[in-house]
């Protein structure tokens, strides 16, 4: 048996700093006394979700990840606790901007970065206007208690993203997230739809999957606002929802898998062995049909 213990995480986010991070670590204390081995915290928890508004001073809040304040306090506590953290920053590097997870490996050290693919750009999402997309591509880190996926927010909106982290030998599926109203239709409430998505995902590629948002209502500055609805939860490997932090309250969430007996589950379940890549040529297409370059 190969046993790991999975936490998410939520909380709400204000303009202190200091007060954000202090919070965080309450609550990764808070999982890792309840046995949790790999933590997982909401998107860009440092500050606000500031892409509500495009304004280049934001911008200023960007730190390459060797100097950024939250991950060496992370692979402290890391090392303090001997838990796997993924941290979800925003980066700076050379003269472009990433939204980025440092993970963070149980004994502090910095496994790598991955720079999230997907950006998405809509009124209060204007993502876009700060990030240019990831050139990491998907990654999958061993760490001390389990290989790990991670994508941020928009990519678990696209299976490409976690069939690509199964394939590369993911054994759980992790998504740092900050995903609430839309300002544009507040009477939307697209958190039901959110989960359903993940959970089949993680169904699909038969593994445990964990999602962590933020809570309370952000004001942006040019007129926006947004209720982040929480709801953060762990899926296990058949899509089966086990907890659900709720909609308003901070908290932690934890559950414990069996990593070697769905291992054997996914094997069994054959959706991995009956794939037939060679068929799947539209999806190296946007729409589905042209695989040629203009002029070609």
């Amino acid at each position: 048996m190969r046993m790991v213990t999975l936490a998410a995480t939520q909380m709400a986010c204000t303009w202190d700093h200091a007060a954000n991070i202090a919070q965080a670590e309450v609550l990764v204390r808070k999982a890792a006394a309840q046995g949790a081995q790999i933590i997982l915290l909401p998107e860009l928890f440092e500050t606000p979700y500031f892409c509500q508004d495009r304004l280049g001073e934001f911008l200023d809040l960007a730190r390459p990840i060797t100097e950024n304040p939250a991950v060496r306090h992370f692979q402290a506590l890391a090392r303090e606790l001997g838990v796997v953290l993924p941290i979800s920053v925003f980066e700076r590097a050379g003269q472009n901007f990433f939204n980025t997870v440092a993970v963070v490996d149980a004994d502090g050290a910095l496994l790598g970065t991955y720079r999230k693919s997907h950006i998405p750009d809509s009124l209060g999402y204007s993502e876009k206007f700060y990030f240019s997309p990831g050139d990491t591509g998907f990654r999958v880190w061993r760490t001390a208690y389990a290989a790990i996926g991670v994508g941020i927010c928009w990519d678990q909106w696209f299976p490409e993203t976690h069939r690509a982290m199964a394939l590369m030998g993911a054994d759980v599926l992790l998504f740092p997230t900050a995903i609430g109203t839309e300002p544009s239709l507040h009477e939307l409430d697209c958190s039901g739809h959110w989960q359903r998505t993940m959970q089949g995902q993680a169904g699909a590629n038969v593994m445990p999957l964990v999602a962590s948002n933020r809570i309370g209502t952000e004001a942006g500055r040019e007129g926006t606002a947004m209720t982040f609805f929480g709801h953060s939860f762990i899926a296990d490997q058949t899509g089966d929802k086990l907890c659900d932090a709720g909609r308003s309250e901070p908290g932690v969430l934890t559950a414990t898998f069996d990593l070697d007996a769905i291992a054997r589950h996914r094997a069994f379940w054959g959706t991995f062995r009956d794939r037939r890549p060679e068929l799947y040529g539209a999806l190296m297409t946007l729409d589905g049909a042209h695989r040629h370059a203009v002029g070609a």
